[in-house]
Order: structure tokens, then C-alpha cells, then sequence
């Protein structure tokens, strides 16, 4: 990378819009209608942040370099996952440096970020005195990812969500002003839960980048092998292992249903969303017959609409 960062002065929107978009295909609303505008800025502002470091990570920016030039890397070295992180580190700490200029976020010659993402980020961050670990973390699991592709135990892998998806839940916390150390657990069970579920989703996806999200030890107890994962439906072994890994984000799950009761008002129908989007997304794998090699199960809307549904009802009868 270069030492001196050579900004454009007008940023590539359809880029950052194409990343943004991507929230379409989650498996739970991201900022739905329903919430404050604010809250749906913010939402939409942390939702890119995090979703720019996975396409960085896992080698899935658009076309056309503009990401690299946003964040100072040179063209022949925009297909350095390690190195583009590195840059999208120092471009985050710039969002950070206290000695920014508070309109930095709309004019990066500045002194503020260069990427259009994290200008957008800038004043959610100053606004609702955001903190830089989770956004760091998601960096530093990225980072994980091009260098550990297995995963020997279970509690490997929920160390490695530690970094990857809980620091998610820890922002939402964060913007809506509602962290405790109780809800920041059961924030932490169900965001593990919604990083287990797409893992178990995208078995052959992660394969195909060279991952295997699934506990090296429970492969060995069903005995499951790489073959068997690169097949073209899954056999009777893989889906009894994909049911035991699915009965383990049920429970993680059901263990963090108590941050739904937790919270009031729209909050409580934005988690319940996420929530519900994880027993949907289980219910679709169930359906499938934990056949995930075929392509990945994705929920109905009317499932999804009907978890949403469940979860407020029980809410009601914990709160």
C-alpha cells in the first residue's frame, strides 16, 4: 500500500449501494420500516461496515477495483485479503481519531476515511459514542479466515464467533442505549446461534473457499469426511451431523430468548426479528431433511412472519 492515500472526490455510490443491498438476502430483517429513522441509519450504517469486512474477507467485492481505491491499496495488490484488511483497519481508525474533523465524514480530504461506507459510518459512531472493539473484532475474524480453515472442537468455533458475530450484537445494544451485562450474554447466544445457522447453510459455499465450519470432533462422531461434504446431496451421516450442530443453535437460541423479553416496544420487535429469522432459517434446514449440500434452505416470508409471531408471544409470558 501506498503512503500517501489518493482520494477521488466523488465516491463510487453504485458500489457502496450494491453492499448495502445485500440485506435483502439476510436471514433477518436488518433495519425494518418499523423502527425510528434514526435507528434505521445507524442500523444500515453498521449493517455496511460489517458486511463490507465479509466481502473483503471472503474475496467478494465488486468488480472494478473500487473498494481498493477507496482504501489507498493499489490495483495489483486489490486481491490481498490480508493487506486490504489491514487498510480497511487504518481507514476505520480514522473514523476513530479523535483529531478528525467532525464534518470529516462528508469530505475525506479532510483527514476522514476514504471509503464511502465508513464516511456513512462516522456520525453513528460520534452520535451514539460507539466503541472501536466490535469493529475491530469483525476485522480480526476476517483475518482468522484466511489463515484457519478448520475447526478441531466446538469451542473453537464459538471463540471464533466471539470475533465474527457477537460484536454485532454488542453494536445494536450499543445504538438503541439498552447494554447490560445479562442482555450482552443472551445478545452473545443468539448472534452465535445466527452465525452456527449460516454456517450450516453455506456448507458447500465455505467448502468451495477451502472452510469447513464444522467441529472437526463431530465430524469424526458421525462419521462424516471432506468427501462427503463435497458431494452433491448430503448422505445419512452428514445429515444427522447437520441435525446435532442444528440442535445446538436451537438451544443457544432458546438460551437468549430472554433478551427479547428483556426490552420493550419496537426494540422488542427488531430482536424478535433476528431471533425468529434463526428458528426460521432452522425450520427451513429441518425441511430440507438436513440436506444442506443441495443448496442453501432459506426460510418463506410467511415462516419467517409466523417465528416473529412465537417468539413475541413468548416474550410476553417471560417478560
Amino acid at each position: 500500500m501506498t503512503g500517501m492515500r489518493q482520494l477521488p472526490t466523488t465516491a463510487p455510490a453504485p458500489t457502496a449501494r450494491a453492499t448495502l443491498d445485500k440485506a435483502a438476502g439476510e436471514n433477518f430483517p436488518v433495519a425494518p420500516f418499523f423502527l425510528p429513522r434514526a435507528w434505521r441509519t445507524d442500523l444500515m450504517a453498521v449493517y455496511g461496515y460489517a458486511r463490507l469486512v465479509d466481502d473483503i474477507g471472503d474475496g467478494d467485492l465488486a468488480p472494478g477495483g473500487a473498494d481498493a481505491h477507496w482504501l489507498g491499496v493499489a490495483p495489483a495488490d486489490a486481491d490481498d485479503r490480508l493487506l486490504m484488511l489491514d487498510a480497511l483497519e487504518a481507514d476505520l481508525r480514522r473514523v476513530f481519531d479523535a483529531d478528525a474533523d467532525a464534518d470529516a465524514d462528508a469530505d475525506a480530504g479532510a483527514g476522514g476515511p476514504g471509503h464511502p461506507l465508513l464516511r456513512k459510518l462516522g456520525p453513528t459512531v460520534r452520535e451514539r459514542a460507539l466503541t472501536p472493539g466490535p469493529f475491530l473484532d469483525l476485522i480480526e475474524a476476517n483475518r482468522q479466515d484466511q489463515v484457519v480453515k478448520r475447526y478441531e472442537t466446538a469451542g473453537e468455533l464459538l471463540a471464533y464467533c466471539e470475533l465474527s458475530a457477537n460484536p454485532v450484537g454488542h453494536l445494536v445494544l450499543q445504538l438503541t442505549g439498552t447494554m447490560t451485562p445479562e442482555r450482552l450474554r443472551r445478545s452473545d447466544a443468539v448472534c452465535t446461534a445466527l452465525q452456527i445457522i449460516e454456517h450450516l447453510q453455506d456448507v458447500a459455499e465455505d467448502l468451495a473457499r477451502d472452510r469447513i465450519y464444522l467441529p472437526a470432533e463431530d465430524m469424526r462422531r458421525f462419521h462424516v469426511t471432506e468427501a462427503d461434504l463435497a458431494a452433491p446431496s448430503a448422505n445419512a451421516s452428514v445429515r444427522a451431523l447437520i441435525a446435532f450442530e442444528a440442535q445446538r443453535a436451537g438451544e443457544l437460541l432458546d438460551e437468549g430468548m430472554g433478551l427479547v423479553a428483556s426490552v420493550h416496544g419496537r426494540l422488542r420487535l427488531l430482536l424478535a426479528g433476528f431471533t425468529a429469522g434463526g428458528r426460521a432459517a432452522l425450520g427451513a434446514i429441518k425441511a430440507a431433511r438436513y440436506d444442506v449440500l443441495t443448496g442453501p434452505p432459506t426460510p418463506a416470508k410467511a415462516n419467517l412472519v409466523r417465528e416473529v409471531g412465537a417468539v413475541l408471544r413468548r416474550a410476553r409470558r417471560e417478560g
